[in-house]
């Protein structure tokens, strides 16, 4: 006789994903994904979605409520702390690490300016399946991919950003210490 944890196991289950910019205050992008698929599944629709190039050291970090980075899911091997959670995205399926609603993590599409994108897990879909992953949802234009790209562009284009200290999404305002891309608070 089957579990009844094993048969919610056969249930498929797409995840919602709402990804936004703390640089492009009305860029949001809605994602539908199977729980079953890779980071590296996701990593690459963000890019096609957004025209990015893959660069080395594009991650995703997985975050607590506070936005304090607990593990990384990286494109290759890094020489990581013995001490850290390190996941390699062509092997790790987001539904083993992320099935909680509300659930945060970040994705570095720049890693050379720590420039990332703030995601959250919004919604599971019981009972309806993702045959592959898609932008179910896209509103306002990205922000250039490097920080090179931006200044060659309009050197106002970060003009507003995190930088400047403004409202973001309802918060007095958003701390770069917040999301703690150096430190790796591990929390067990």
């Amino acid at each position: 006789a089957l579990s009844v944890k094993a048969g919610l196991n056969l249930i498929p289950m797409t995840l919602r994903l709402t990804l936004f910019s703390q640089e492009v205050e009305d860029f949001v992008v809605e994602i539908k994904i199977d729980a079953e698929a890779t980071f590296a599944d996701l990593h690459r629709l963000i890019l096609a979605d957004c025209g990015y190039q893959e660069i080395d050291g594009q991650k995703f970090l997985l975050c607590d409520e506070d936005w304090r980075v607990e593990k990384q899911v990286c494109m290759r091997d890094v020489d990581a702390r013995s001490e850290e959670d390190v996941y390699l995205m062509e092997h790790t399926v987001i539904g083993e690490l992320m099935d909680d609603e509300g659930q945060r993590l970040a994705y570095v599409f720049d890693p050379e300016a720590k420039r990332f994108f703030l995601m959250e897990l919004t919604e599971n879909l019981f009972g309806q399946p993702e045959p592959k992953p898609r932008v179910s949802r896209h509103h306002g234009k990205a922000p250039l991919q490097s920080v090179q790209d931006e200044d060659e562009a309009a050197p106002a284009a970060n003009a507003g950003g995190a930088e400047s200290g403004e409202s973001f999404y309802g918060e007095d305002g958003f701390e770069d210490e917040e999301l703690d891309l150096e430190g790796f608070e591990i929390s067990e």
